[in-house]
């Protein structure tokens, strides 16, 4: 089922707009899109292993910037696009709950959910909208998300021709499991 949309995504690695493509949704993740830039990485990385950190590297730049984006929503734009992505993700009832949590543990829920399937946007929405001291957001955002994109660009470099193997041997297990990480990320954010 998911093996025509990974060689897809295979042979789109080697394309000349791949890397403003993974770019483009690396931004967009961090502060509106439901589909986290994984999608894209892996494939592209072992499509492309010589080249992991450059394409870690603009990934983690995209994600970085659309966080920017994303702290932008919180801060400016809460009354319009921030509530309405606040309701589309059913926090409306969550925010004093999170407000308090960020009073407290704010690095710590940056640093933590930057690693996570939770939805980074929601990170860089709430930052901003809690008004997160932004030159601490962007640091911390910053290490998350390096940390997240170059483990896994150097653990394919190194490790990607076996893991590739296993991942295509098994790649409808590996497709249902990011998915069910995925909508996991979303349920939890529902019930915290």
């Amino acid at each position: 089922m998911f093996r025509p949309m990974y060689d897809w995504v295979l042979r789109m690695a080697h394309h000349r707009h791949a890397l403003r493509s993974l770019a483009l949704v690396s931004f967009a993740e961090s502060s509106f899109f439901p589909v986290p830039p994984d999608v894209m990485l892996l494939p592209m990385v072992l499509a492309r292993r010589e080249h992991a950190y450059r394409i870690a590297a603009v990934c983690t730049i995209a994600s970085i910037l659309g966080g920017i984006f994303g702290y932008a929503i919180g801060y400016y734009l809460m009354e319009s696009v921030g509530q309405w992505l606040v309701q589309l993700y059913h926090m409306e009832s969550k925010i004093e709950a999170l407000r308090h949590g960020y009073d407290q543990y704010g690095a710590a829920i940056i640093l933590v959910k930057g690693l996570t399937p939770i939805p980074f946007k929601l990170v860089t929405i709430a930052s901003g909208l809690f008004h997160f001291n932004f030159p601490l957001f962007i640091l911390l955002a910053t290490i998350t998300r390096a940390a997240r994109f170059f483990l896994i660009a150097a653990l394919l470099k190194r490790f990607g021709e076996p893991v590739q193997a296993f991942i295509e041997k098994r790649l409808n297990l590996f497709a249902w499991g990011f998915l069910i990480l995925l909508v996991g990320g979303f349920a939890a954010v529902a019930m915290l």
